[in-house]
């Protein structure tokens, strides 16, 4: 009888080559950071003030939200001051390429292109130009000749991932792909293909507006939830330097069911207009309809608002949506939404340099919340000269005055008033 070899598994056949020893953090070198600056200021604050050497990045967003422009522009910046930048199409040809960088302020006429689905040509053609950063878009096209399996399929995104991050540690050069997104909103493919990345962006933004928002969720060299704000324009991306102003620009004094909020993305204060339509039913069922806040969240403040500070909506259609494609994510806001609808049931609006701070407890008490200096200091920029937020909060900014709320019941008292 032959016995069948012992299996050696991958860390026990690790000793028989020769690999980095071991050491002690102490022992190792502190080095500082160098960060290769885009040019574009609101991506090299997304991610955390420019591309760090060795990174590699996955953008995901929806299709035609100008996600490929957004990196071509960045790629003919980069090139402008003097890294070498090699572009990977599996989606356009290079003449397709082209078109698209002639529409751009930038010149991009310098940036390699190769237009190829193969990632060991790719990874070929940047070690030949000695590429500092790679953008592959997108990662669904390629594939490698190690796998067999079309390009997008599990096996393929990993390894393709696996290897580009590989090529990233061990030349030195940056990587940025692009990734398809689910109906869902996710990026597609397996959920390894955003742990094996150091940074993951998101590009978002409605159809109907020019406004892009740009947000980091996992970020290795830098603060997650941080946004920056682009405008899209005939001639590519137009970073937006005081996303604030622009959310509020269009917004209208005097009408009822308006009420404005500062909402904290990572580090920066951002200020955003709510609005809400309390109207009589002509169905059996009245209906809610939130635009950029959950739905299960505003039917939690219609409780609070019925139960705790006497308002009925039991014939009323309510209608709540957040301004400029931004979406509510944090409790602070839950304040601003509860005062849209007070305004709209009583037909009276709000005071214009008035804004709403606060968390709403199940019992109707207003909580309070973090980073207020930092809103109130946003806010008073801008010219809004009182706060209406928890009597619990502490901190204080000239030229703003702070009104405390115990309970939503003051709430609709000011309002009916």
């Amino acid at each position: 009888m032959v016995l069948a070899a012992p299996h050696r598994s991958r860390g026990a056949s690790r000793r028989s080559v020769a690999g980095e020893a071991p050491a002690r953090l102490r022992d190792i070198e502190a080095t500082r950071l160098q960060r290769w600056c885009t040019g574009l200021p609101e991506l090299d604050f997304v991610l955390g003030s420019g591309i760090v050497p060795g990174s590699m990045t996955l953008v995901g967003g929806e299709p035609g939200i100008g996600k490929s422009t957004l990196l071509l522009q960045a790629a003919a910046r980069l090139e402008a001051a003097g890294r070498t930048v090699l572009y990977a199409s599996g989606e356009e040809s290079p003449e397709q390429v082209r078109l698209r960088a002639a529409r751009l302020e930038e010149d991009a006429g310098a940036v390699h292109v190769v237009g190829e689905t193969r990632l060991e040509a790719i990874l070929d053609a940047a070690q030949d130009i000695g590429a500092d950063l790679l953008v592959l878009d997108s990662i669904q096209t390629v594939y490698t000749e190690l796998l067999e399996g079309a390009p997008g399929n599990v096996g393929q995104v990993r390894e393709c991932a696996a290897r580009l991050m590989r090529f990233a540690k061990e030349t030195g050069a940056a990587v940025i792909v692009v990734g398809h997104v689910t109906k869902g909103g996710g990026i597609a493919g397996p959920k390894t293909l955003e742990h094996i990345v150091d940074t993951v962006l998101y590009f978002e933004g409605e159809a109907t507006l020019d406004h892009r928002l740009l947000r980091a969720t996992k970020n290795r060299f830098g603060s997650v939830d941080e946004i920056g704000v682009f405008t899209m324009t005939d001639h590519g991306l137009v970073p937006v330097p005081n996303p604030s102003a622009v959310f509020l620009a269009a917004r209208a004094t005097g009408t009822s069911g308006s009420a404005v909020t500062a909402l904290m993305e990572g580090t920066r204060p951002v200020l955003v207009e709510v609005q809400a339509l309390a109207a009589r039913s002509g169905f059996g069922t009245p209906q809610r309809v939130a635009t950029g806040l959950d739905q299960r969240r505003l039917a939690v403040l219609l409780a609070v608002l019925e139960r705790r500070g006497g308002l009925s909506f039991a014939d009323l259609d309510v209608f709540v949506q957040v301004t400029a494609g931004v979406r509510l994510t944090e409790p602070a806001a839950d304040l601003a939404v509860a005062a849209a609808l007070v305004s709209s049931v009583h037909n009276r609006p709000s005071p214009p340099d008035a804004l709403f701070l606060g968390e709403l407890g199940l019992g109707g008490e207003v909580r309070p919340i973090g980073g207020v200096e930092r809103r109130l200091v946003e806010a008073g920029r801008l010219g809004f000269r009182r706060a209406y937020l928890s009597a619990r909060s502490t901190g204080q900014v000239a030229g703003v005055r702070l009104v405390g709320l115990d309970h939503v019941e003051q709430l609709v008292q000011a309002f009916a008033a």
